[in-house]
C-alpha cells in the first residue's frame, strides 16, 4: 500500500498551469504548485512524452516560483508485519519510486527526498531521488522513473516526504515535473 496521499496529483484543485495554494495530502511549503493535465498542451508533458505507462490526468509542476515545495509527514504502522516492533528489530524494507523530470533542454527539476525520523523527530536515514537532468532525458520533455530501497531504520516512527523543484535558468515558469509519487513497507520473512 503506497503511505502517500496524492502522489499522483489527481486529488483537488488544478488542471491547467495556473499556481494552486493547496494540494490535497500535502503541506505547500515554499512556493506554488500547479498541477497540470497531461492534456494542457503548450509545451507541459502530454501522454506520448515518456512517463508513467499508467499515468492519471494531472502531474506536479513547480508553477511559477523559483523555488516551490511540498511537504508530507507519514507515521509508519504501529503495528503488524511492517509495526514498530518489526522496524526495530530490522525486519522491514521500505521502496520510495517517482517520476521526475522536466522541459526540453531545461535544467529545472524536481527532487524528492525521503527522511525516517525516530519518535523525537531525530532523523535518523535519508533516501534521495533525483533531479532528472536535460541530458538523462535527452533533452525532451518528459518523466523517467527514480527507485531506491533499504531497510527501514530501527526506532523509524515517521517518514518525512519532501519534494522540490528547482527553476535553474530565467524565465517564469518552474518547469521540474513530478509524478507516481510512492513509499511502501514490506515486512522481511526470517
Amino acid at each position: 500500500m503506497n503511505l502517500v496521499v496524492n502522489g499522483d496529483a489527481e486529488s483537488g484543485p488544478g488542471g491547467t498551469a495556473e499556481p494552486v495554494g493547496t494540494v490535497t495530502g500535502w503541506q505547500v511549503v515554499q512556493g506554488a504548485p500547479a498541477l497540470i493535465a497531461y492534456t494542457h498542451g503548450g509545451g507541459y508533458p502530454t501522454a506520448s512524452d515518456p512517463g508513467p505507462a499508467q499515468r492519471g490526468s494531472r502531474f506536479f509542476s513547480g508553477g511559477n516560483s523559483p523555488r516551490t515545495a511540498l511537504l508530507q509527514d507519514i507515521a509508519l504502522p504501529a503495528t503488524g508485519t511492517t509495526g514498530h516492533a518489526a522496524v526495530d528489530a530490522g525486519q522491514v524494507r521500505y521502496a520510495v519510486g517517482a517520476w521526475l523530470g522536466g522541459y526540453a533542454s531545461q535544467e529545472d527539476g524536481a527532487r524528492l527526498s525521503v527522511e525516517f525520523r525516530d519518535g523525537r523527530g531525530t532523523p535518523v536515514a535519508l533516501s534521495v531521488l533525483g533531479p532528472v537532468t536535460a541530458t538523462e532525458r535527452r533533452s525532451r520533455t518528459g518523466l523517467l522513473q527514480r527507485t531506491a530501497g533499504s531497510a527501514v531504520p530501527p526506532g523509524a516512527r515517521t517518514a518525512r516526504v519532501l519534494l522540490v523543484f528547482t527553476r535553474t535558468g530565467s524565465g517564469t515558469s518552474n518547469d521540474g515535473y513530478a509524478d507516481g509519487i510512492t513509499l511502501t513497507l514490506t515486512g522481511v520473512q526470517k
